[in-house]
């Protein structure tokens, strides 16, 4: 076994062939003990070719999406360490051996690259505004850890990396990234990082109505899973609210008259009241159920072995071909 990390630069890539060859070379200068592996996600230029020459490992995941990609890369990559970074050179690697030596110094599980813009240019306000309210939701939801939650650059643990459910298939990818980390409480850092305008050619796929709506869409999803209780409770606390004020008026008037001359409003307010009852029970029933689910994720976490000087907690290629054989 090696004495040193494994380490692993880890690029999705779609249509990035403005960009790809200069952020390999960097990330091989940053890191020139790193494995360098590019996936390329159906794109339609020079991107495979590029990234290949520059000396990249390059393979290809056909379902369309980030998070699809990033599925397959914590899949198929073994390492102790794994640096994920997007191919639009947008990032600075000369923080790279800081942050993987940070990583294995405190035994951290991820640290996140805060965005510092260079260039005001380069973040577009509706992106700014949307991941500064994305990520204020997800603080007050699932705790305080991440301040630029969906940055593209982040350093993972093998024992993340291994253990992460990996369930989104586009840009929400970066939310579950996050919520997963906060969830089962592991150790993290955010650090800042000069985030620079893209080169010329080289455009944004990222749609900030359409995967805003995703991103949150995740979040509900998420907490749904996550905290049960707190997601049904809230739909029994609305619909016992509107059933009271709905029934106000009918009590009010059967005081007066002994009359409930609006039976169907009537029915209506028991039903409510029945729904949030079976919500409140869904909610206590389904806390049970994610407690448990988070026990046996976080035994699966524990299994994993962290990455000690002298010990290498990936297996190398020659064992990894002995395991596929």
């Amino acid at each position: 076994m090696s004495s040193a990390p494994r380490i692993a630069v880890i690029i999705p890539c779609y249509n990035e062939a403005a960009a790809i060859g200069k952020v390999v070379q960097d990330f091989r200068g940053a890191l020139p003990g790193a494995e360098i592996v590019v996936y390329d996600n159906n794109s339609l230029d020079d991107t495979v070719r590029l990234a290949a020459v520059a000396g990249a490992t390059v393979y290809c995941e056909r379902l369309q999406g980030k998070g699809y990609v990033v599925r397959r890369m914590f899949a198929d990559v073994e390492a102790d360490v794994y640096v994920l970074v997007d191919g639009d050179d947008t990032y600075d690697a000369t923080p790279a051996p800081a942050m993987v030596e940070r990583l294995l110094s405190e035994r951290l599980d991820v640290i996140n690259c805060r965005r510092v813009e260079t260039d005001q240019e380069n973040y577009r306000l509706g992106h700014r505004f949307g991941n500064r309210a994305i990520s204020g939701i997800v603080r007050h939801l699932f705790g305080d850890g991440f301040d630029d939650m969906l940055s593209g650059y982040k350093v993972f643990s093998r024992r993340f990396a291994k253990s992460f459910p990996a369930l989104s298939g586009g840009f929400e990818i970066e939310t579950e990234l996050a919520i997963h980390a906060l969830e089962m409480n592991m150790p993290i850092a955010e650090i800042d990082t000069p985030y620079r305008n893209r080169p010329l050619g080289s455009h944004s796929k990222l749609n900030t109505v359409r995967d805003g709506v995703r991103i949150v869409g995740t979040i509900v999803r998420l907490l749904k899973e996550a905290r049960p209780f707190a997601f049904f409770s809230a739909i029994a606390a609305a619909l016992a609210l509107a059933a009271i004020l709905l029934a106000i008026p009918l009590l009010a008037e059967y005081f007066e008259t002994g009359l409930v001359p609006r039976f169907p409003t009537a029915v209506v307010v028991t039903g409510m009241m029945i729904v949030a009852f079976l919500s409140l029970t869904c909610g206590v029933v389904l806390d049970s159920v994610a407690r448990s689910r988070r026990q046996l994720q976080r035994l699966h976490y524990l299994r994993i072995p962290v990455w000690s000087p002298g010990k290498s907690a990936a297996p190398h290629a020659a064992a990894r071909n002995a395991m596929t054989s």
